[in-house]
């Protein structure tokens, strides 16, 4: 979605739902934000509160920044966690050639430990974890993951994210799912690595094997060896007969076939007891972390969200007069809107004191004369009444002998995305040329055009009466003044009126 601009319900992802409890803890702290062009957008589509409030999150956090501050915590999070992957696959990598060692006589018994001992006791305190927490993640290399990416990531929300994140997953009980998919793919990427380690290392290198022991028989041995190698076996992983087994303690030459039954053997270990269960586990972990995703609604009884309901959901609309509207005096407030015929043109003065003439004698025909908005109040009503019935060119006559304020422009920005297109003349023709000059300045910054700016009354008046060669042709499209007009929210300024 563009910034600033509202398309009808919001889609419920996930980062939509993130971007409204960062919102909601940040009103909590730092008190409500100003939303009125933003209700006024939502009054003007039909949906639910649940999709007006992610909604709401969204428009603001465009014009806040803060959506900017998510994309760049997304870039942040990518990148630590390609540091992980490439760690975890290092630390794999070296475990299963510190197990091997550089060749020679390998212990199995110790091998085994270095391969699937650290792997074997995580998964085991993840599988209790369910039976002794209940919302817990459980895994420091997620919680690690996290606190690496909150100090990397800049931005001045960039520390209510995480905490938006952890509230948002306790809440819809994903933090132990997310955290578990987190961990078992860092495992899985270890164990991968520590397998073509071991490939590599055992097509290479000579490896003799051997177990050593001093209280165990060698039928023990012997039990534990076959019963440890019955799963890698229903997988194409054969074990050792059972005389291989008794002939490896070390105190016999063994022929090479026997040392390649051991290899064998060991790789199936390390894929059916690590690597296997670690990819299954993520599996899991994934499919019910999607599945209360999409699930996710907005608790609409939390503080913050409660209170938008009246306002979001108001009883009662404004519903447009099914009459032509009448006759305003120069002064009045617009209190008539617009017809939604087709090519209906609108002429409005801004902040216009009395003694200075902005109509002409004759209004042309097919232009409605909006009246002189003023106060806050007439500057509302006049929004309501071009969002609900746009025009197809407006003409805004500002006083060019006051200074404008940050209100007044972003007032002419408002304006200026709901007329198709927009004109604004700086009343007299013979004001000073350093306020003119402050003038262009300021909506310059804003996001309007040089083209948008009449160079004096007359012109103003023949362009908004449609007659001009370049009022067609912006009409058509080919005309420069027709570029869009940015939303200074797409520019990090404040929007409101």
């Amino acid at each position: 979605m563009a910034p600033g601009k509202y398309q009808g319900v919001m889609p419920k992802n996930f980062d939509n739902f993130w971007l409204a409890e960062t919102l909601r803890l940040r009103e909590s702290l730092w008190g409500p934000l100003e939303d009125a062009s933003e209700l006024r957008k939502l009054h003007s589509t039909p949906a639910s509160f649940e999709a007006r409030v992610l909604a709401r999150a969204r428009l603001l956090a465009e014009r806040e920044g803060l959506a900017q501050t998510l994309s760049n915590w997304h870039s942040v999070a990518r990148l630590t966690l390609l540091l992980f992957a490439v760690l975890a696959f290092l630390l794999g990598g070296a475990a299963a050639a510190g197990a091997l060692g550089p060749g020679g006589a390998v212990n199995l018994a110790p091998a085994l430990t270095a391969l699937l001992g650290l792997n074997t006791l995580a998964f085991l305190l993840w599988i209790v974890s369910f039976f002794v927490q209940s919302g817990a993640a459980g895994s420091v290399l997620a919680s690690a993951w996290l606190k690496l990416t909150h100090k990397l990531a800049r931005g001045p929300d960039a520390a209510l994210l995480p905490r938006a994140l952890l509230e948002l997953l306790s809440r819809g009980r994903m933090q132990r799912w997310a955290a578990g998919a987190l961990s078992h793919g860092f495992w899985v990427i270890a164990l991968a690595a520590a397998l073509l380690t071991l490939l590599g290392l055992l097509a290479t290198r000579r490896y003799t094997f051997h177990w050593e022991t001093t209280l165990l028989s060698p039928d023990a041995f012997v039990m534990m060896v076959q019963g440890l190698g019955r799963l890698p076996s229903l997988l194409g992983f054969p074990e050792p007969p059972a005389a291989i087994i008794r002939s490896s303690s070390g105190q016999s030459t063994l022929p090479d076939t026997a040392h390649a039954a051991w290899s064998v053997w060991l790789i199936g270990i390390v894929f059916a007891y690590g690597l296997l269960p670690r990819v299954a586990a993520l599996v899991l972990s994934i499919t019910v972390l999607k599945r209360r995703r999409n699930a996710m609604v907005v608790d609409t009884s939390l503080p913050g969200i409660a209170e938008l309901r009246e306002r979001l959901m108001p009883a009662s609309a404004t519903a447009g007069i099914d009459r032509p509207p009448p006759v305003i005096a120069k002064a009045s407030p617009p209190t008539a809107h617009v017809s939604t015929g087709d090519g209906m043109h609108g002429l409005v003065g801004l902040e216009l004191p009395s003694e200075l003439l902005w109509l002409p004698d004759e209004v042309p025909a097919g232009v409605n004369d909006l009246g002189i908005v003023d106060a806050r109040q007439e500057r509302r009503r006049l929004l309501d009444m071009l969002n609900s019935h746009p025009v197809e060119r407006l003409l805004v006559c500002c006083d060019a002998r006051q200074t404008p304020d940050r209100g007044t422009v972003s007032f002419l920005v408002e304006l200026a995305g709901l007329a198709r297109q927009m004109r604004l003349q700086l009343l007299p023709d013979d004001a000073s040329p350093t306020r003119r000059e402050q003038w262009l300045q300021q909506l310059l910054n804003a996001g309007f055009e040089p083209e948008h700016f009449c160079k004096s009354k007359a012109y103003a008046l023949t362009w908004l009466a449609g007659e001009t060669g370049p009022g067609r042709a912006s009409a058509a499209g080919n005309n420069p003044g027709q570029a869009a007009i940015v939303s200074p929210a797409r520019k990090g300024g404040e929007h409101g009126v």
